[in-house]
């Protein structure tokens, strides 16, 4: 299992062109394989076939370092779920101090449990996003989130937690650039502004990381409750 996430990752690497600290590639091939253990018992993905591991999650995660200079800066993952794309930044990039949000308990003990005995820092929060955004409100350089709510309704979640000339990192996939269209409304009532859309090949599909600077400070009547933003997006 190791040895075939490795070397799927090793090889996915210089394709995309993103270049990580040594012995960082089997930090993150142990996190998938602990992940894959793990699943076995809790319902964390439903990709469990190695090669898929490396491609769908490890790789996919990385393509945010491609995105935007993370180095010293603050990151929180908005609904990370089963750590991505967080871990994989948190261990690609480990001077970048990563957040981990989520709201179901479960996860986040399985995170705060693993991700020590991996040697990775991250700091895990479990809490609904419109909720712990009070104590984080513009907090942080960089919010990221992937596989969480059409983007519209994601950015009403991550917005409020960047500073003013940080950017929110959305990962997304073939519909990106309809998504990007639908959010026009939102992106400009949150204090944001599109600044690329960096796409990428994976394992024949289109993922895309689209960045979002923000040039103004969220209104503070965002985020609504989520039942709100679901009924009603910006």
């Amino acid at each position: 299992m190791m040895d075939t996430m490795l070397s799927t990752l090793r090889a996915g690497l210089p394709e995309l062109g993103v270049t990580i600290p040594e012995g960082a590639d089997e930090t993150l091939c142990r996190f998938g394989c602990e992940l894959i253990e793990q699943n076995k018992v809790m319902n964390l993905t439903a990709i469990t076939e190695p090669e898929a591991v490396a491609k769908l999650h490890l790789l996919d995660c990385l393509t945010v370092l491609k995105c935007a200079d993370l180095a010293g800066k603050t990151l929180i993952d908005v609904g990370c779920g089963a750590g991505f794309p967080g871990v994989p930044i948190a261990i690609a990039c480990p001077d970048t101090q990563v957040t981990l949000l989520d709201s179901l308990g479960k996860r986040m003990n399985w995170l705060e449990e693993i991700l020590p005995q991996l040697g990775v820092s991250a700091r895990c929060i479990t809490a609904r996003a419109e909720d712990a955004v009070a104590e984080h409100r513009e907090k942080f350089d960089f919010a990221t989130s992937r596989a969480v709510a059409r983007l519209n309704i994601l950015l009403e979640l991550t917005a409020p937690y960047v500073k003013v000339g940080g950017a929110v990192l959305a990962l997304k996939g073939a519909a990106a650039e309809e998504e990007l269209k639908e959010a026009k409304n939102a992106i400009s009532r949150l204090g944001l502004k599109l600044e690329k859309v960096l796409s990428f090949p994976i394992d024949g599909a289109s993922h895309a990381v689209i960045v979002l600077r923000k040039v103004s400070p969220t209104p503070s009547q965002y985020p609504r409750r989520y039942a709100k933003i679901k009924q009603n997006p910006l």
